[in-house]
């Protein structure tokens, strides 16, 4: 543990920790934001499967009323 001889280091300290935390904040964000991105596509396919999925169920009913 550091021993402290002023007020002055602890706000130099205390100032640095308030950076490095905001820092590691704005990098979740930009992490958050790429993994959202990754998952864009994935949504698309899971909602086209579900297109089609009620496609295919319509056309099954249509056949069966034939």
């Amino acid at each position: 543990m550091k021993t402290y001889t002023s007020f002055i280091e602890i706000e130099k300290d205390l100032k640095k920790l308030e950076l490095e935390r905001e820092i590691a904040k704005e990098e979740l964000k930009i992490v958050k934001h790429n993994f959202e991105g990754i998952l864009e596509p994935m949504n698309w396919i899971n909602s086209l499967f579900k297109m089609l999925s009620k496609y295919g169920v319509l056309l099954m009913i249509k056949k069966i009323l034939k």
